[in-house]
């Protein structure tokens, strides 16, 4: 029997326990010795016990290390918090972690290209949901952005972010041949139907998450790089009118409190001033974990919402500078696995799912991570995986259920 692809190599080994227990030695260094009888034995076993050792362990056991971390450093960060109901996020996040866990297991399982059938449903749902948001909806820091159904309450422009990025990557890959304009201006036109949705609420942080993850399927999708360029010149040329003319007077005072932070300390400038000070007297190691005498005891950070938008400002103040940047290389790691499989994507329309869901983890760490260290205007945007935001969590781990279905299929042909 001829010897397997130098791909499978990483599937063997990450299943010695298989090989213990069947009794198959394997030598300490360089390739099995017994590697057809490895390879006769992995496609003798049943196909969802393939599917279930041969999936990214690395992908899954980041992912579950942020996860844990969140509910930890949520945790930490309300543990002084005397009301019962901020007591209880820690609770809440770990129960949506756990349902997390299951949808990123049950997408893994099955083959993404199930999306050819399930993502213009679930589309239409979210612009639905977002409707409905707008008449029945609850407003939260002056946003109308969460619906309540029965027990569960959601964030619907997360639902319809990922749809959309499903409902992408389809229609980029069934019409390849189609003029670069018309598929430019129809996915265009696909995105903007939720982001009007979402401006509606106002939620320009979730309508600036589209920015990048559009011109990151665009880019990879095969539209010509001078579309592009054009796109991005246009973009930036109608900055100054969005600034002035279509955005909300506390949505300018967060852009002059970002670029003047000196001009109101006390007001629009508090919260990313208090932020700063936080990340600041963390020093190297922080003030450890649920430390007193802290920015988040003592108030100055915002306490609705420490445990998500300014999440990372309490982890800089607790875990300090070491702290910060095992966050930042742990989301580095994941976002490098996402990469990996993109590069060993099996088809056009699992490259693209994988570009798109990493686009989308990407702009939201960079967009948190920057408002809380002054980089960026505060747009309310959840770190993933580790802000306290229950629907948001399911919506990541079910991101990154699709791009490890990908890699698990990436051998079956379409």
């Amino acid at each position: 029997m001829a010897h397997p692809p130098l791909e499978d190599m990483l599937l063997f080994f990450s299943i010695g326990r298989f090989c213990r227990k069947s009794k198959l030695r394997i030598i300490g260094s360089g390739f099995p010795a017994k590697a057809p009888e490895i390879y006769a034995k992995l496609h003798s076993m049943t196909p969802f016990l393939r599917k279930l050792l041969g999936q990214n362990w690395l992908l899954l056991l980041t992912m579950l290390a942020l996860a844990v971390f969140g509910v930890v450093a949520i945790y930490s960060a309300t543990s002084t918090r005397t009301d019962a109901y901020a007591a209880d996020f820690w609770r809440k996040q770990a129960n949506w972690v756990a349902v997390g866990v299951f949808a990123f297991m049950v997408t893994s399982l099955i083959h993404y290209r199930w999306i050819r059938w399930g993502a213009l449903p679930m589309y239409l749902a979210g612009i639905v949901f977002l409707i409905l948001t707008k008449f029945i909806g609850t407003k939260v820091y002056g946003a109308r952005s969460w619906l309540h159904l029965g027990p569960i309450n959601f964030q619907p422009a997360q639902l319809a972010v990922v749809a959309g990025i499903m409902v992408l990557a389809i229609f980029l890959t069934q019409f390849r041949e189609m003029h670069p304009m018309l598929r430019l201006l129809l996915s265009g036109a696909i995105a903007a139907a939720p982001c009007l949705l979402i401006l509606m609420q106002p939620d320009l942080g979730e309508v600036i998450i589209w920015i990048p993850v559009l011109l990151a399927l665009w880019f990879v999708g095969g539209l010509p790089l001078r579309y592009l360029i054009c796109v991005i010149l246009i973009g930036i040329a109608f900055i100054p009118i969005a600034i002035n003319f279509g955005l909300k007077p506390y949505q300018q005072q967060r852009i002059t409190a970002f670029t003047h932070p000196d001009i109101d300390k006390q007001g629009s400038a508090w919260a990313i001033n208090q932020s700063l000070i936080a990340i600041g007297s963390g020093g190297w190691s922080g003030k450890g974990f649920k430390a007193p005498n802290t920015q988040i005891e003592l108030g100055f950070l915002p306490a609705t919402a420490v445990h998500n938008d300014y999440i990372f400002s309490a982890i800089g103040e607790q875990w300090g500078f070491v702290g910060g940047i095992l966050l930042i290389g742990g989301f580095a790691l994941l976002l490098m696995t996402c990469l990996f499989v993109a590069f060993l994507a099996g088809d056009q329309l699992g490259l693209l799912l994988v570009v798109g869901i990493s686009a989308l983890i990407f702009t939201h760490i960079f967009q948190n991570v920057g408002m809380t260290i002054a980089m960026l205007p505060i747009t309310g945007v959840p770190l993933p995986l580790i802000s306290y935001s229950g629907s948001f969590v399911l919506m990541i781990m079910f991101g990154l259920g699709l791009v490890n279905s990908v890699w698990i299929h990436r051998k079956i042909p379409a």
